[in-house]
């Protein structure tokens, strides 16, 4: 088993969050520091930090604990990391009683719909660009809202060094608009508007494909239903 998979069904992380431990060189396998693409064998003993992870029994027994899929209303200031020694981490934010790790990020600055699963299998599959999640945002600005700020915005804008993909966008107020997105580049809504001269002074997500934030309170979370799971990855039969 590649060893970014096992460590995401150890419960720990996501196996992107696991590329990144790989990355630093804070994964062992059998005490020897191995890099991503390293493969853990039957008998192996993986450690992150010098603590051994172990999957859990991927066959479902009577004792065995259902995965957790959630929606929380994260509020500005909370930080998406598993990383415990980060004041204001989500984890500890929600405070569940299983391992639980975000699905993608939401700027600490932000505030809004973020998923949390204990099941690292399903992460990538969820945030694969190629898979055209919807993210649907409303966004407050410091200037008036004009129709050649929301076509520039449309059609891409050059972050990142590259071309955003093409979003939809709607004037909801002088000051404010909606747009949703199938990427999720780092800050990309806040760079986007700034090459246009506009300050992002309000970003709150509402939407993940068919997942809305709706009537949640800001803090608040609540476990996704059935019909939003299928909704997020229809082609999936088993949770």
């Amino acid at each position: 088993m590649r060893v970014n998979k096992y460590i995401s069904e150890s419960g720990l992380c996501s196996r992107r969050e696991a590329d990144d431990l790989l990355l630093a060189g804070r994964v062992t396998i059998n005490g020897e520091v191995v890099t991503t693409g390293a493969k853990a064998l039957d008998g192996d003993e993986v450690g992150v930090d010098g603590e051994v992870v172990r999957p859990r029994a991927l066959a479902a027994t009577p004792s065995a604990k259902k995965a957790v899929y959630i929606a929380l209303n994260k509020p500005v200031g909370v930080t998406c990391t598993t990383e415990k020694n980060v004041d204001g981490n989500i984890i500890d934010f929600v405070d569940h009683p299983q391992r639980i790790f975000p699905i993608g990020r939401l700027d600490k600055d932000s505030e809004g719909l973020i998923l949390l699963t204990s099941n690292g299998d399903i992460v990538n599959e969820i945030l694969r660009s190629e898979n055209h999640h919807e993210k649907e945002y409303l966004v407050g600005v410091n200037k008036s809202v004009t129709d050649e700020f929301l076509s520039g915005m449309a059609n891409g804008v050059r972050i990142h060094g590259q071309m955003t993909q093409p979003c939809r966008t709607r004037r909801i107020a002088k000051f404010g608009f909606s747009i949703v997105l199938t990427q999720g580049l780092n800050r990309q809504i806040r760079l986007m508007a700034a090459a246009f001269g506009y300050r992002v002074t309000q970003l709150r997500r509402v939407r993940i494909d068919n997942v809305r934030l709706a009537h949640l309170k800001v803090g608040q979370w609540r476990n996704l239903t059935e019909a939003e799971l299928k909704g997020l990855l229809p082609d999936r039969t088993q949770w």
